[in-house]
C-alpha cells in the first residue's frame, strides 16, 4: 500500500509538472505571435537585436519539443505543430526586415556637408518660404533692365533650376528632416554643417530657424550623424556678439550627443564653427575674440572652439591667420569663380595652412546654377556633366590630403549645388533640370563612393 501511494503521488506530480510545462510553452508561443519586429524603429535595441535572439530561441524550443514528442504523444505533438506555425509566421514576417545600420554606409566624420533649414510651405508655415525666392536684379541698372523681375510662385514654379523629389517641402516637417538625415547618412557623410542665425534673426528672404535645431540634432543622432554650425553674417556680427552666440550655442546644444566636437592634434575635443563671409569683418575685430590676448578672447575658456573662416581671395589667407582663426574653407562649388574655389589653388593653400598650423578644408560641389534667382549669372554656371564635375572636385581635394572635406551642399537649391534627390519635372512655364540618365540618388551614391575612397587613401597618408 505504501509503495502504491508513493507511485500515485509520483504520477500526479509528473502530470502536474508536464501540464505546467505545456502551458509554459503555449504562453511563449502566444507572446511570440504578438511580436511585430517590422514596427521596431531604427535605434531601438529590440528591433536591432531581434533576429539572432529569435533564431536561438527557436532552436532551443524545437529541441525541447522533440524530447516531449517522444515522451508525451499526440497532445504535445499538437502543441509542437502550433509552435511550428507560429515560428514560420514570425520568420515570414521578419524576412523583409533588415537592420538599418547594415543598410547604410558608416558615417565619415571627416566629410562635412552644408545644410539649410530655411524652406517653408503653407501646410507647416502658413506660407511658402524660400521656394518663392525673388529674382535678384543685377547691380548695374542697364543690365538689370534686360532680365525679368518678380518672385517665384510655388509649388509648380520654385526658386531653383532643379526640382526636389520631396516637392516644395517645409524644413519644419519632421518626416522631411528624417528623410534628409537618412539621405546624408546613405551618402556616408558624417557631420552636418547647419546654416545658423541667432534667435529671432534670419536671412532677408527667410524666417528664424533656431527653434528647429533640436529637431535636427535629434534626427541626426538617430542616424549617427553629428551637427556643427555655419554662422551666417547676421546683423551687427562682431567679436562681442560672436562670443555671446557661441556661448548660447554651446550652453543650449553642447550636451546633445549629436553636437560635433573635433579631436585636435593635441588631443583636445573642441566644437567647430564655420563662419560664412568672415572677410567682411576686419582682422582686428576677429583677433579680439580669437587670440589669447584679445579683449573678448574666447581662448582657454569653456567656450573655446575651432573657428573656420571663409577664404575667397588669396589675400584672405593672411587676414585669416592674423585674425586668430583655426582654419579656412572655400565653400563655393564653382571652380574658377574665386581664388579659393579654384581647384588648382588648393595645393598652395594647403601648404600655407600647414606652415601656419591652420586647417585647410576644401569645399567640393556637384555643379552650380543659380539662374532661377540670378537670371543674369549664366557665366558662373558649372555643368554637372552627369557627375563628372563632382568627381573631378573630389579628386582635386584628395590630392592635397586634407583632414576634412566639406560638401557644398546637401540642399542649397537656389544655387543648384544640392546632392539631395531631384526628379524630372515639366510645367507650363518651366522645364526643370534633372539627374538623368541617372537615378535621383546618383549624387548620394557618388558621395558614398568618394567617402570610401577617402578613407582608404587617408589610411595610406597616415602610414
Amino acid at each position: 500500500i505504501l509503495n502504491y501511494d508513493i507511485m500515485a503521488r509520483f504520477r500526479r506530480r509528473t502530470c502536474i509538472i508536464l501540464l505546467l510545462f505545456i502551458l509554459f510553452i503555449c504562453s511563449i508561443m502566444m507572446a511570440l505571435k504578438t511580436l511585430r519586429p517590422d514596427r521596431a524603429g531604427f535605434g531601438d535595441p529590440f528591433g536591432l537585436g531581434l533576429l539572432p535572439e529569435l533564431q536561438q530561441r527557436t532552436v532551443l524550443l524545437e529541441s525541447k519539443q522533440n524530447s516531449l514528442n517522444r515522451a508525451q504523444g499526440d497532445t504535445v505533438t499538437r502543441v509542437s505543430n502550433l509552435h511550428s506555425i507560429t515560428v514560420n509566421t514570425m520568420k515570414a514576417s521578419m524576412s523583409p526586415v533588415r537592420k538599418l545600420e547594415e543598410e547604410l554606409s558608416p558615417p565619415n566624420y571627416n566629410f562635412h556637408i552644408f545644410y539649410y533649414t530655411w524652406y517653408g510651405n503653407p501646410q507647416f508655415d502658413g506660407k511658402y518660404i524660400h521656394w518663392n525666392h525673388p529674382l535678384l536684379p543685377h547691380w548695374d541698372p542697364k543690365i538689370a533692365n534686360n532680365y525679368p523681375k518678380g518672385r517665384h510662385n510655388p509649388p509648380e514654379d520654385i526658386g531653383a533650376n532643379f526640382y526636389p523629389e520631396l516637392g516644395s517641402y517645409s524644413s519644419k516637417d519632421p518626416t522631411v528632416v528624417e528623410a534628409h538625415m537618412k539621405q546624408m547618412r546613405s551618402a556616408s557623410t558624417g557631420v552636418i554643417v547647419l546654416s545658423w542665425y541667432p534667435p529671432g534673426m534670419a536671412d532677408e528672404n527667410g524666417e528664424p530657424t533656431d527653434d528647429l535645431v533640436p529637431v535636427v540634432l535629434d534626427y541626426a543622432h538617430k542616424y549617427s550623424l553629428k551637427v556643427t554650425f555655419h554662422i551666417e553674417p547676421y546683423k551687427d556680427r562682431d567679436d562681442r556678439s560672436m562670443y555671446h552666440n557661441v556661448k548660447y550655442i554651446t550652453d543650449k546644444y553642447g550636451s546633445h550627443p549629436a553636437f560635433y566636437r573635433h579631436k585636435t592634434s593635441t588631443g583636445r575635443l573642441l566644437p567647430m564653427f564655420y563662419v560664412y563671409d568672415s572677410y567682411v569683418t576686419i582682422p582686428e575685430i576677429w583677433a579680439n575674440l580669437l587670440t589669447v590676448s584679445g579683449s573678448q578672447s574666447i581662448r582657454n575658456t569653456p567656450y573655446d572652439a575651432l573657428f573656420i573662416a571663409l577664404l575667397v581671395e588669396e589675400r584672405h589667407k593672411h587676414d585669416i591667420h592674423r585674425s586668430g582663426f583655426d582654419g579656412m574653407y572655400t565653400y563655393f562649388a564653382t571652380n574658377g569663380f574665386s581664388y579659393g574655389s579654384s581647384h588648382h589653388n588648393w595645393a598652395s593653400l594647403k601648404a600655407f595652412c600647414d606652415s601656419n598650423n591652420l586647417m585647410f578644408i576644401p569645399s567640393v560641389g556637384p555643379g552650380y546654377i543659380d539662374t532661377s534667382i540670378r537670371p543674369w549669372n549664366n557665366h558662373n554656371t558649372r555643368n554637372r556633366v552627369n557627375g563628372k564635375y563632382y568627381e573631378t572636385a573630389f579628386s582635386a581635394a584628395l590630392l592635397v590630403r586634407p583632414e576634412i572635406i566639406s560638401i557644398t551642399s546637401f540642399n542649397e537649391w537656389h544655387e543648384g549645388t544640392q546632392i539631395e534627390k531631384a526628379v524630372p519635372k515639366r510645367t507650363g512655364q518651366v522645364v526643370y533640370l534633372d539627374y538623368k540618365p541617372h537615378k535621383p540618388n546618383v549624387y548620394l551614391e557618388l558621395t558614398q563612393k568618394w567617402s570610401e575612397k577617402y578613407r582608404k587613401e587617408q589610411e595610406q597618408w597616415l602610414m
